[in-house]
């Protein structure tokens, strides 16, 4: 299921917030290394719950340039809740470091529905200006059943580097000249 809303950011950048929307896999469909709930029994691979940079476009005009981000957590002992905020890091040339960038849809708690065994949720941002780069820092939280934490990680993706654009050359200004 998708769905699909846009919020402005700065002026310049848009959210397609739940753009690749809130995605519930039935890990018994897919298969494999991932967890699989068989009964009260949890056969899982758990490597920790997983920040990702999935794509990465870029190109000259900003409203074509994007990022989509992901998380993936699987439940926990002792936990019925899980929830993961997805917040955007900016850097660009001259600053120190990266910073986030505050708008509506961004860094806002994502739920899973109650009972769902693995839980993935993508963000994708539009209008990215460059040069700069980005990232996400994926905050994911478990509760028990009366809402207190049982664990809280934090993960980071892989950079998306938005390059300058490539300048175009100025066409010369008409000469003035009269002739003599």
């Amino acid at each position: 299921m998708r769905l699909t809303s846009t919020t402005p950011i700065h002026g310049r950048r848009r959210l397609a917030a739940g753009g690749c929307g809130l995605t519930l896999l039935w890990m018994a469909m897919a298969g494999g290394a991932h967890a699989q709930s068989t009964g009260g029994d949890t056969t899982a691979v758990d490597q920790g719950p997983s920040a990702t940079l999935v794509q990465c476009v870029t190109a000259a005009g900003p409203a074509e340039r994007s990022a989509t981000f992901a998380g993936e957590m699987t439940v926990l002992p002792g936990a019925v809740r899980m929830s993961m905020r997805i917040e955007l890091q900016e850097h660009t040339p001259g600053e120190a470091g990266f910073h986030a960038v505050l708008a509506p849809g961004l860094g806002v708690w994502r739920a899973a529905a109650a009972g769902v065994k693995t839980y993935k949720y993508d963000q994708q941002v539009l209008d990215l200006t460059a040069p700069a780069a980005y990232r996400a820092a994926v905050v994911f939280r478990w509760q028990n059943a009366r809402g207190h934490e049982v664990k809280r990680v934090e993960r980071v993706t892989s950079i998306c580097h938005q390059p300058a654009p490539a300048s175009t050359p100025e066409e010369p200004a008409p000469s003035s000249s009269t002739g003599s």
